[in-house]
């Protein structure tokens, strides 16, 4: 399979194409996450989906404020030392969860080297906020590393997912629970491409809350920053390896001139063609294309649950 560059790098190709966002929810939806005094990755890191996912009634919570201690060369989102951490955020997230009346969520973070747990806390408490309003809600972590603390942060995280309350009112639909953790590109890229991360790191968070804690994994790559086919694939079996079962490629889209350049538009066929690879190799649930981000229609696997 070979890519072929697009010659005015500059310019993006007609098959990307975003939508606005017209549609009746997208107003709810940020109103929802404005009232609350919340941060969406979907705001702060410029995804292309926005209009189309807030559009669906869905948003992928941010959560621990707008700013992130690293600085990754493909990333949007504001870089410094935080000071913010609210621990009624994750009140607020499960009160504008049941506002826009959602059965599954995205809750993912910006780094948070500073604090001595990663933020593991948070996203355990958010866990427990929203079930003790909707016990049968899914959720989706997508977290950082959770660099020097894993072993810490795994077990806080574990222990909210063993230990939610189950009330009564809960229905017959199972809640479903997946981790996710973004290796975001190759190893050669790392440098460039993910400074303060590691991608044995990452792939040692992911075996962790695969086969230690028994949970489903998550990842995600953004393609068009440089990498070789050889490469993606040796990555998509370094996953599974790891136990990884769901994944998504997406294009990489530079967010701003501060950002890296797009190295290659990456065509629609070669995505497909990377899709099929990835069933082949064993991943049971695969997104693939152009505008494809790690959340995105990440709710599908709740929707299928409800027709089982």
């Amino acid at each position: 399979m070979q890519t072929q560059p697009l010659r005015n790098i500059s310019r993006m190709p007609p098959w990307i194409r975003q939508n606005l966002g017209t549609e009746k929810h997208f107003g709810l939806t940020g109103r929802a996450v404005h009232h609350n005094q919340l941060h969406t990755v979907c705001e702060e890191a410029r995804c292309p989906n926005r209009g189309e996912c807030w559009s669906r009634g869905t948003a992928t919570f941010m959560l621990m404020g707008d700013t992130c201690t690293r600085a990754c060369g493909f990333c949007s989102v504001k870089t410094g030392k935080p000071s913010w951490f609210d621990t009624n955020e994750p009140i607020r997230i499960a009160e504008a969860a049941m506002r826009l009346n959602l059965n599954y969520l995205v809750l993912t973070s910006v780094n948070r080297d500073d604090l001595e747990d990663g933020g593991a806390w948070v996203f355990a408490e958010s866990l427990r906020q929203l079930r003790m309003r909707q016990p049968d809600i899914g959720v989706e972590f997508l977290t950082p590393d959770f660099r020097n603390v894993q072993d810490e942060a795994v077990r806080i995280i574990m222990d909210a997912v063993q230990n939610h309350p189950i009330t009564s009112h809960a229905s017959s639909l199972k809640p479903h629970l997946v981790w996710g953790h973004n290796v975001e590109t190759v190893p050669r890229l790392y440098q460039t491409a993910r400074k303060g991360s590691q991608y044995e790191r990452s792939l040692n968070l992911l075996e962790k809350a695969s086969i230690q804690a028994g949970m489903e994994t998550k990842s995600a790559l953004m393609l068009g920053l440089g990498e070789t086919r050889e490469e993606v694939i040796a990555v998509l079996r370094d996953l599974r390896h790891a136990g990884v079962s769901r994944v998504s490629l997406g294009q990489y889209l530079r967010p701003s001139l501060d950002n890296l350049p797009v190295a290659e538009y990456i065509r629609p066929d070669v995505f497909a063609e990377y899709e099929n690879e990835a069933r082949a190799l064993g991943f049971t649930w695969v997104k693939a294309g152009p505008l494809v981000r790690s959340s995105y229609y990440a709710e599908e696997i709740q929707q299928e649950l409800q027709r089982v």
